[in-house]
């Protein structure tokens, strides 16, 4: 059975119902809808300890608030009113028994952008918890569990505190489900509210807000009075909702200014400086731009950054203008850092000041997994990188060139490079996979962002917005689009898989591979290099003897090198089983 359709078919012969994988999931998702219907009408004033609601079964009963695949389609064909959105939270707010007033108690910073805002925040808060704040901080997605996404001082909130929080926020809304047509917040809006109510009763001092999508509409945008907001690079990403110009984008990201709040932004390409200045006009918001991150060093010497990345030293000049603001609102309430008055012809720069030790420190000592990290694990090292936007990805294969040559001098011999890829949603795979070619990988290996096929899956990694059949039609895609970037082989046919499972074309010379999962990819690239992986509860499929002997770069390298990037999903899957202390 040859060419794309025959791979089609023969991969679906792993998934079809009956087979190991899908009875699993299957299983999975029917124990999660059961633990959905069971916990309706608990009383959750007292957060009492409901026997075998533990947390997975939260983090079960989370996903039923997923959008399905087919759903979601619907909800963006009809998605004509997206003011009705924040309306619509501030509902679920008041179920839950919050209230939008009482979010100006938790001195909020709020950050949006296409690229770079997850970074902005951690040397956000980083910087601001060195000076001795307790901070809470929330962000999306997560990459190993979803307790990740809300956090207190740095750290994901634990097991026990997501647990009793989930099962109060969670009661409050389905008990009064009935009185409300039936509806429940869909996933990312519960997450905002249980991360609200979880800052509101830690009694931080302040939180850090990472927008989800846009700014305008986005559920986060229910937040009335921050102390300051951010707008970090932007590009172009989720056009369906946001729009397809930069001109669109801007507008939507520029929705989280408010009347007399001041704001800051990077320099951005001037569409869409033009907009964030006509946004902040018209919403009578003070809005500067941060100055160039070696301005600050004028005085102080050289900063260390904690995050790898040309790109970081923009991230990090805008949180340090967050955080001195948020610093000076704060601690010297009667003192003017920056004029108010609107510049209705320019953007004024911020100017730049001397960092203090704290921030410093703080800057120093910013980690955010997943983004521009190495792990080396003997003779395997691998770059892990969630970029999924072009200008991401570019940034990315910089960072990886530099990084990845530095370590390739030190090396004693031949060094193989393999490429791991995915990426989600309508984003351009075949444009990224371009920006990639200069990085000249040995092979090239795509799977779906599935975390393994043979033990069950762990709650907190599943995602019900994407079909399975759509997840390995993306991989037989990008496959595709890399053999015709290098123009070598057949570009019809595919030399996988899984012996047993799959019957496939004679064997052809070709440096690409598909998986059906992270692990069987992973274990594969490192060919039992990785002692980390060797953990014997780790099985995946066998492989054909032909894949295996396709494996001879490797087994003859005296190191690995491993990019994997395209989806912080994807990122998040290989740190399940490369830090395992991550779960």
């Amino acid at each position: 059975m040859t060419g794309r359709r025959g791979m089609m078919v023969c991969m679906s012969r792993l998934w079809q119902p009956g087979s190991v994988l899908a009875a699993r999931l299957g299983k999975r998702v029917w124990s999660c809808s059961r633990v959905g219907l069971s916990v309706q009408h608990y009383s959750t004033e007292a957060a009492p300890h409901i026997p075998g609601m533990e947390y997975q079964d939260a983090v079960c009963t989370l996903n039923t608030l997923q959008t399905n695949a087919s759903a979601l389609d619907e909800v963006r064909r009809v998605r004509n009113h997206p003011e009705l959105q924040l309306q619509a939270m501030k509902g679920f707010l008041e179920r839950a028994g919050l209230t939008v007033k009482e979010l100006d108690h938790l001195n909020i910073i709020h950050v949006t952008g296409t690229k770079g805002k997850g970074s902005t925040c951690a040397f956000t808060e980083q910087i601001l918890r060195s000076y001795g704040f307790r901070t809470g901080f929330y962000s999306s997605p997560h990459l190993v569990e979803v307790r990740e996404r809300i956090r207190i001082n740095g750290q994901p909130i634990g097991k026990d505190l997501f647990t009793k929080y989930f099962w109060q926020v969670y009661g409050r809304l389905d008990e009064t489900k009935e009185a409300n047509d039936g509806t429940m917040p869909a996933y990312f809006r519960f997450l905002t509210i249980l991360a609200f109510h979880v800052f509101l009763q830690e009694k931080v001092d302040l939180a850090v807000i990472e927008v989800g999508i846009g700014g305008a509409y986005d559920c986060t945008n229910v937040v009335r009075r921050p102390w300051v907001c951010g707008i970090s690079s932007l590009g172009i990403d989720h056009t369906q909702i946001l729009g397809d110009t930069l001109e669109k984008i801007a507008w939507q990201k520029g929705g989280i200014f408010k009347p007399g709040v001041p704001a800051f932004t990077v320099k951005q390409p001037e569409e869409a400086m033009s907009v964030l200045r006509s946004r902040a006009k018209e919403i009578c918001c003070p809005l500067w731009v941060c100055p160039d991150f070696e301005q600050y060093q004028a005085n102080c010497g050289p900063l260390s950054l904690g995050l790898a990345g040309q790109h970081q030293r923009t991230n990090a000049s805008l949180a340090l203008q967050l955080s001195h603001t948020w610093l000076q609102r704060r601690c010297l309430p009667e003192e003017k850092y920056l004029s108010t008055r609107l510049k209705t012809t320019t953007i004024s720069e911020a100017p730049p000041f001397t960092p203090s030790p704290n921030m410093k420190k703080g800057l120093a000592n910013t980690e955010w997994p997943g983004r521009n990290q190495t792990i080396k694990h003997g003779e395997v090292t691998y770059f892990l990188d969630g970029a999924h936007t072009m200008r991401s990805m570019q940034a990315c294969v910089d960072w990886f060139r530099e990084t990845a040559a530095e370590h390739e001098r030190n090396s004693c011999g031949p060094v193989a490079r393999i490429l791991l890829f995915n990426a989600t949603g309508e984003r351009d795979c075949a444009a990224m996979l371009k920006l990639l070619m200069p990085c000249h990988f040995d092979f090239a290996v795509f799977c779906p962002n599935i975390t393994e096929t043979i033990t069950s899956c762990n709650a907190d990694q599943l995602n019900f917005n994407v079909s399975v059949e759509h997840m390995l039609t993306r991989c037989l895609d990008n496959e595709r689009s890399w053999r015709l970037h290098n123009r070598t082989g057949d570009t019809d046919s595919n030399p996988l898989l899984i012996e047993d499972s799959l019957s496939l074309a004679p064997d052809k010379k070709a440096d690409t591979l598909v998986f059906p999962c992270i692990l069987s990819a992973l274990h594969w690239i490192t060919q039992g290099r990785d002692p980390v992986l060797a953990d014997p509860s780790k099985k995946v499929f066998p492989l054909k003897p032909s894949v295996n002997a396709k494996a001879a770069p490797l087994c003859n390298a005296a190191q690995i090198h491993i990019l994997i990037t395209g989806s912080l999903h994807l990122v998040g899957g290989a740190l399940k089983h490369l830090v395992p202390q991550s779960a």
